[in-house]
C-alpha cells in the first residue's frame, strides 16, 4: 500500500537545527522556565546556547525532551 507518509514527530523538525530550536525556546520561555520544564544543569547553572548545545548533542534523552517541548 502506498499510503505511507513520514509524519512522525521528527518530520515536523525537518530542516530545523538544534540551535534554532534552542534559540526559539529560550526566546519564548527563558532559561528559568526551560530549567523548570526540563531538569538539566545546563539550563540552571550559567546557561548559554553554546553550553546547552554541547550537552544536548551528546545526550539523546535530553535532546528528545527539548524537541518535544519545541513541538508542543
Amino acid at each position: 500500500m502506498n499510503g505511507e507518509t513520514n509524519q512522525q514527530p521528527k518530520g515536523a523538525l525537518h530542516g530545523v537545527t538544534l540551535e534554532q530550536i534552542l534559540v526559539g525556546l529560550e526566546a519564548r520561555l527563558g532559561w528559568e522556565e526551560l530549567a523548570r520544564r526540563i531538569d538539566i544543569r545546563c539550563f540552571k547553572n550559567d546557561p548559554s546556547i553554546k553550553s546547552s548545545l554541547a550537552f544536548l548533542r551528546k545526550t539523546p534523552w535530553a535532546r528528545k525532551k527539548v524537541e518535544e517541548l519545541f513541538l508542543g
